[in-house]
């Protein structure tokens, strides 16, 4: 009986967020492209069955063991309540940035020559890009509202290739590429307590976030994926979550090729990202229009260009493929 009763107030609680979330960005995205195009019918229905397949899925992992069912339950509601009156007050900054086609409308005391010319960029609009204090404050915030509360939900497919890898290990030690505010690393920690946790990002206002998450032993440091300062074959596991779309061709697989020198033989290197036209066609008006929604330079070459060829291409075995709502998650094996 308590199961079913979870299980009924989780998919109402996702349906909710979904509902009250979407009806916010339909009201961002008309202020963004007064002329856009709406879905058909058969791209709506096809987008609510995979987000019924993702909530299941989610379900049947927490049933299993995989991660503690708590997770589906852990929404931050008071957080998010609490930064809702800046998120309202930085949208006029945001919308102005859109008008002008502003990219690059950083902070003036930003370094530039400290970070790769791809990464100076105003990503979906977003104040300070990825370079402040507010931005790390914002960001899954501002996620939530584009992916209808389905964000996290999301992000824990990524763990159940990670706990199949490590099952029987002690003490694995595990690596989380591009960590940003450490809510995948939080998540990590409850389905393997025991795990020795890293995370690197190349924003050290996202690392400072991350340290705040209250990740018991948690090692972070602020590096380029490309260049990762770790031995060879050191990790059991490595994540890359949400990164690869963000990145021009050549770097997606000098960050693969990095993740799969530091991964132990027979280790896996997990991937979760957006969906890509390869498998998910049927997506296509939704993830053609996000690039032009939103401000995602490599978007359009990243949905041509397979994750599993680039994994192939750096020497991982593609253990597995299988599409996540309007993500992916792609498993290689060193």
């Amino acid at each position: 009986m308590h199961s079913r009763i979870a299980h009924t107030r989780f998919i109402a609680q996702q349906h909710g967020l979904a509902v009250g979330l979407g009806l916010l960005a339909r009201t961002l995205h008309k202020a963004i492209r007064r002329n856009r195009t709406p879905p058909a019918r058969e791209d709506i229905v096809a987008l609510r069955r995979r987000f019924m397949e993702l909530l299941e899925r989610d379900w049947d992992n927490a049933q299993k063991g995989i991660y503690p069912e708590r997770l589906l339950f852990d929404l931050r509601v008071g957080e998010k309540l609490r930064l809702l009156p800046e998120a309202a007050a930085d949208l006029p900054r945001v919308l102005r940035r859109v008008r002008r086609k502003q990219i690059d409308d950083l902070p003036a005391a930003v370094d530039r020559s400290a970070y790769p010319d791809y990464y100076l960029r105003n990503f979906h609009w977003q104040t300070d890009g990825w370079l402040s204090d507010r931005s790390a404050r914002l960001y899954d915030l501002s996620v939530d509202l584009v992916f209808g509360g389905s964000t996290n939900v999301m992000r824990r497919m990524a763990i159940e290739p990670v706990v199949q890898a490590v099952r029987g290990a002690a003490k694995p030690r595990l690596l989380d590429v591009a960590c940003g505010t450490g809510r995948f690393l939080s998540m990590l920690h409850a389905a393997l307590p025991e795990a020795q946790l890293s995370g690197v990002d190349l924003s050290p206002f996202y690392v400072e976030h991350a340290a705040r998450q209250g990740v018991p032993g948690l090692r972070l440091a602020v590096e380029n994926a490309e260049e990762l300062p770790y031995r060879d074959g050191w990790f059991d596991a490595v994540t890359i979550v949400f990164l690869l779309h963000e990145l021009p061709r050549d770097a997606r697989r000098r960050v693969l090729a990095e993740a799969r020198r530091v991964v132990r033989p027979g280790g896996v290197v997990a991937v979760l990202d957006s969906a890509q036209l390869v498998e998910s066609s049927e997506l296509a008006f939704f993830l053609e229009a996000f690039h032009r929604m939103y401000h995602e330079p490599y978007f359009k070459g990243y949905l041509a260009d397979p994750i599993e060829d680039a994994m192939s291409e750096v020497g991982l075995r593609v253990a597995s493929s299988e599409p996540r709502f309007v993500a992916k998650l792609v498993v290689g094996v060193k």
